[in-house]
């Protein structure tokens, strides 16, 4: 690579280079120092966290992925959701986030194309047994971590998309290991470099393709899984001897260059500590891909309004942005992984679903899995057509995609309507009292009502828990 080439991975005027400042942020941050705005968010995604991975944990592959663990052995002190048992703290991260980030229900940051929840709480989860963290700690230790895997992701898009790598996986690992080394080194005094030793080490781990979107299988479901398991290693490796390198990320054969034609390492370090990315955050109604939701919205809506029946309709037009096409816009899909992330296939079957969707109504991993074989979504899937709209690539943004959708009926009437931002995005986010009901719909198939009742409080003020192991106690 010639001179002029390794510019455009090189990070421009900054007080400290990327991998250096978000070490130092990650080792100084301290959870009862943040802003209230902040305190609240992650407390709604941690009840969100949980919502989603009791639906997982109930799912044929996170069975797979027990009974792989259990072949592995690695009995510790780390907590697995929903089990009494205990195991070490990678292989706990590991099924925590299989549970949380397999079914494609998990929060999401646009932008950044990754999925940092699932991944951050359960790499967090697993140090904080081994080190008996309190609240505060917990707090700031899932806060670096949401900042370090969005910022990182948002500096390599969207080439790294283009080279065929999937961002949860690949920058999944930095979001686990900065928020596990946080706990892990929050007493020693050389806590930054440390931290930056982590982000070197797993930053070697990376990986995730994505020709999953094309010939299907079921690997996504242990993306972020991987990468939750490979932050903890990564910890656990520096705290017993081993380095990595501390500029791996802006480094001549670091992370940017090896994974995009390109970096903007400003997406790093420009407002660090100030401007949190974790208020881009969008928490889904769906479980299909973040940049399908409005377009979902959007056919429900017209569907329910006009009273549409599926054999009535003749043609569905949607306009999408062009960085979906070709990943998000294939029909006929392969599997239910496919299917998730197939934009014709959920407009058809959110076509199929509408006259029964009441308030509230979300597509799940099962309504997927049971339309999967359906003439009649293969029917109505033939008549969705995706085109490039260029009013709808300009009105996304790193929060969220919008949608413009035309069903037009066999009768030539014509109904269209146009999404700005899809629920639970940061436009539209999900009130307190609606994160509040979505947790206890689930977790009620699980905990007693007073489990339920002191989760939601723990999760209302992270900062007044003395010790994550209630957490533990609650759940578990």
């Amino acid at each position: 690579m010639s001179e002029a080439s390794l510019t455009r991975y090189r990070p421009q005027t900054a007080a400290l280079a990327p991998t250096a400042a978000l070490a130092v942020f990650a080792a100084s941050l301290r959870g009862e120092q943040l802003p209230s705005d902040i305190r609240r968010t992650v407390g709604e995604l941690f009840l969100d966290y949980l919502r989603v991975a009791s639906i997982g944990a109930r799912m044929p592959w996170s069975e797979w992925a027990r009974h792989y663990l259990a072949h592995l052995g690695g009995a510790g002190n780390a907590a697995v959701l929903f089990e009494s048992g205990r195991k070490d703290p990678v292989r706990a991260a590991f099924l925590n986030a299989t549970y949380s980030g397999s079914i494609d229900a998990d929060d999401t940051h646009v932008g950044s194309m990754l999925h940092p929840g699932s991944i951050v709480f359960s790499a967090a989860l697993a140090l904080a047994s081994e080190v008996d963290a309190s609240g505060r700690d917990f707090l700031a230790a899932v806060v670096v971590g949401y900042e370090a895997m969005i910022r990182i992701g948002l500096s390599i898009q969207p080439s790294h998309f283009n080279r065929g790598f999937q961002s949860t996986a690949t920058c999944g690992g930095f979001g686990a290991a900065t928020a596990a080394a946080r706990l892990a080194f929050k007493s020693d005094k050389d806590a930054d470099r440390r931290i930056a030793e982590t982000l070197g080490i797993v930053s070697s781990f990376s990986g995730g393709l994505t020709q999953f979107y094309k010939s299907g299988s079921t690997v996504k479901r242990i993306h972020a899984a991987k990468a939750a398991e490979n932050g903890v290693a990564a910890t656990l490796l520096v705290a017993n001897g081993f380095s990595g390198p501390t500029d791996i990320l802006e480094g001549s054969n670091g992370f940017a260059r090896a994974y995009a034609d390109a970096a903007d390492f400003g997406a790093i370090t420009d407002g660090l500590g100030s401007d949190y990315k974790l208020r881009e955050v969008t928490v889904k109604g769906h479980a299909c891909s973040a940049r399908v939701q409005a377009t979902v919205e959007g056919v429900l809506q017209l569907c329910r309004v006009h009273g549409i029946m599926p054999d009535r309709i003749a043609d569905i037009h949607v306009g999408v942005p062009s960085i979906i096409v070709g990943r998000l816009t294939i029909p006929r899909p392969v599997d239910v992984q496919a299917a998730q992330m197939s934009l014709p296939f959920s407009v058809a079957l959110a076509a199929a679903k509408a006259k029964d969707a009441g308030e509230g109504f979300a597509l799940d991993v099962n309504d997927y899995e049971t339309a999967l074989g359906d003439p009649r979504i293969a029917a109505i899937e033939r008549r969705v057509r995706c085109e490039i709209d260029p009013q709808i690539e300009a009105a996304t943004t790193a929060e969220c995609v919008p949608a413009r959708v035309a069903i037009k009926l066999a009768s030539g009437v014509e109904h269209a309507a146009f999404v700005a931002a899809p629920k639970g995005s940061p436009p539209r986010p999900f009130t307190h009292d609606e994160h509040i009901a979505r947790f206890r719909r689930e977790l009620a198939r699980r905990l007693p009502d007073r489990n339920c009742d002191q989760l939601i409080g723990i999760a209302e003020d992270l900062t007044a828990l003395d010790r994550v192991s209630r957490i533990v106690e609650l759940v578990c």
